[in-house]
């Protein structure tokens, strides 16, 4: 599967434009599937209900199933957070994998960045952030994009990765 990233700080874009991105790449008839990272504990269930009461009877895994959908949760009790390759390992194959946040890992990206909050660049000390998409000028040796010009960022990261 090939992997492309979005990272930036906190309220920098990030959500946004990859729901952009999700909307214009399979436009154009691309499967994409995405994985998001998050710095907070967060929970998809519901106290109440029967999933919810499994996990919190012990269950390490629950698989909530239904016509639309299905979601497996696992809980790692101890365990270390997997990493972004383990983590990828579990997802059927698509054509690209879009991620949110991981900065630190290796895969290339693009960065998010909004002037308001006053937060630094991270390509210039990143060489893994291939290109920059902000909502202001920025100076970098890097390509800049409009942050709202999800057509030309989608062009960009699909010629990154030979779709």
């Amino acid at each position: 599967m090939r992997l492309y990233g979005i990272v930036g700080w906190k309220n920098a874009g990030k959500t946004g434009l990859m729901e952009r991105l999700v909307t214009e790449i399979t436009g154009r008839g691309i499967s994409v599937s995405t994985v998001k990272h998050a710095h907070h504990v967060f929970d998809v269930d519901q106290p109440g209900k029967d999933s919810y009461r499994h996990r919190q009877a012990g269950a390490t895994e629950v698989l909530l199933s239904s016509r639309k959908r299905f979601a497996l949760m696992h809980e790692l009790r101890g365990e270390d957070e997997p990493t972004l390759q383990a983590l990828l390992a579990k997802l059927a194959p698509v054509d690209l994998v879009l991620v949110e946040g991981y900065k630190r890992d290796t895969h290339p990206k693009v960065e998010a960045h909004r002037a308001v909050t006053g937060n630094p660049l991270i390509a210039p000390e990143d060489p893994t952030v291939r290109a920059v998409a902000s909502d202001s000028p920025v100076t970098c040796d890097r390509p800049v994009f409009d942050l709202n010009d999800t057509r030309a960022i989608a062009d960009f990261i699909l010629a990154e990765v030979g779709l």
